[in-house]
């Protein structure tokens, strides 16, 4: 597969690539703030969970499989695909009349953004010459980090004085200009042989994601943990999970090349980017319940709340881009995971006491934490590939650190219910005391409104703030496990750095 992108089209090319990005990963964000908005217009409490969800099965189901046919059959082409896709996903979702169809229309947005996430690092990895990949790497990861931030903000403006459709149309010109800039200025000639699509590898991949990502949503909601239902679910992803590696190990072009994990540089990316998006999106999603539950903040928007953390990603994104050209990718992630796990350790001993900045600063130390993961890992993760295997490589590694951070969300999610409740039983039991008629705190989202805390006393209020805090904690506490492990990932990685004399080399598996 041969590149040819003119110096002076250079820019815009990366300019396309970049406001694809900002597109995609600002999608989440953006729409999470204005669900509120949608739930009350369009109806479907019950449902507004699937709004979500239906976009992460897709795009993660889609991100290994669009990787590996861009390596077969070119970039441009699929690029091309996931943009237009994406493109019509939102406007769809912008005429849905029932948050079924916005689901449904939300899935679609997901097919384009499985293809458009991972093929946009890997043209950029392809384009862009070695000695410059190291400041635009750290660019990308800032844009990631900078939608964390402006994504709510702009979601919630939006929403409150234009309209929530416009969450959704706000894309197309964004998506046109990038289709624009990257259709017309990035050139790529592709041969190739004719190869076999993996089918069997594409349908038990898919199928085992959507068993999955069904069984931790409605898991504890919907139906009890062991109800037919989920133990169905989970049977499935085991069953067809089992039916994919058997699959891999026999197609002539995998899906996903497991001989790509021989190599110490890669599994080692992947872990680090599993474990470490695990434990930042613990943080990402209780730190703003803290601050507004138990701090009793008066933001209530996550954007705001989570800027000191977000800004600090920024910092060592981009710092980690400049350093990858200069010193090994493992000095680069071992000092920052370790303030990431510093940081997680120190919110793990917050309480009702602590003050803003002191919640601040430890928010600053993990955010410092992350940055680098998102830029250094998917460099490091293709070193050792030859140009025909970056797209599956690629893919392969935002796949694991999206599924880390969406098995993170459940399973701490989990944690932390189980011993807000159990506690909370504990406090009220010993006094005696009772909740007010028609106050439900399974949920602790439900003591951020306002109206709800006003109904509840002052002492049996302390008493849930109290309970709030220890359980936010608690599940800080087990988040510093996976931190911890990507530590350890980042101690035995090889010792590579961004050298154009060892890029490349190093690959001896085969099919």
């Amino acid at each position: 597969m041969a590149v040819a992108v003119k110096k002076n089209h250079m820019g815009y090319v990366i300019a396309g690539l970049l406001l694809s990005i900002l597109m995609a990963s600002m999608d989440n964000t953006i729409v999470a703030t204005a669900m509120g908005t949608i739930v009350g217009e369009l109806g479907g409490l019950d449902k507004f969970v699937w709004v979500t969800s239906a976009y992460m099965v897709a795009e993660m189901a889609g991100m290994p499989i669009f990787g590996k046919l861009s390596d077969m059959y070119g970039r441009k082409r699929f690029f091309i695909f996931g943009i237009i896709v994406f493109m019509i996903g939102s406007i769809l979702c912008g005429t849905a009349d029932s948050i079924v169809e916005l689901s449904m229309y939300r899935a679609i947005q997901g097919i384009g953004g499985g293809a458009l996430v991972p093929i946009t690092f890997t043209i950029m990895f392809d384009a862009v010459p070695l000695e410059n990949r190291g400041k635009l790497t750290g660019l990308f990861g800032a844009v990631f980090g900078m939608s964390s931030i402006f994504g709510p903000l702009l979601g919630a403006y939006i929403t409150d004085y234009v309209g929530w459709e416009w969450v959704f149309y706000i894309n197309l010109p964004i998506g046109v200009i990038a289709f624009f800039l990257v259709a017309k200025f990035y050139k790529e000639s592709l041969s190739h042989n004719k190869q076999k699509i993996d089918y069997l590898g594409a349908i038990t991949l898919v199928g085992a994601v959507v068993c999955l990502m069904f069984a931790l949503e409605l898991g504890g909601k919907e139906f009890a943990w062991d109800s037919a239902e989920i133990l169905g679910l989970f049977g499935g992803f085991v069953l067809l999970t089992l039916i994919f590696l058997f699959a891999e190990t026999r197609a002539q072009e995998p899906i996903i090349n497991f001989s790509m994990f021989k190599g110490r540089l890669y599994w080692t990316s992947n872990a680090i980017a599993m474990f470490s998006g695990a434990a930042f999106i613990t943080a990402s999603v209780y730190i703003p319940i803290f601050i507004q539950g138990v701090l009793g903040g008066t933001a209530t928007n996550s954007g705001l709340v989570l800027l000191p953390m977000m800004l600090g990603s920024v910092v060592t994104a981009t710092m980690g881009g400049f350093l990858m050209t200069k010193i090994q990718y493992r000095f680069i992630m071992i000092p920052t995971l370790i303030l990431l796990a510093v940081g997680m350790l120190l919110l793990a001993t917050l309480s009702p006491e602590s003050s803003r900045l002191i919640v601040t600063l430890y928010m600053v130390l993990a955010g410092l934490g992350i940055g680098a993961s998102f830029s250094v890992l998917s460099s490091a993760a293709i070193h050792t590939f030859p140009i025909s295997m970056r797209g599956a490589a690629t893919s392969t590694l935002n796949f694991l650190r999206s599924l880390g951070m969406t098995l993170g969300i459940t399973v701490f999610g989990i944690i932390q219910s189980h011993a807000f409740l159990r506690q909370l039983k504990e406090q009220f039991a010993g006094s005696g005391q009772q909740l007010p008629p028609g106050v439900d705190l399974s949920d602790p989202r439900a003591i951020l409104a306002p109206e709800l805390r006003a109904n509840i006393p002052a002492d049996a209020l302390d008493k849930i703030t109290t309970t709030l805090s220890s359980s936010i904690t608690y599940t800080f506490a087990w988040a510093i496990v996976p931190a911890v492990i990507a530590v350890i990932a980042a101690l035995v990685m090889s010792k590579e750095k961004l050298d154009p004399e060892t890029e490349g080399q190093g690959f001896s598996g085969g099919h």
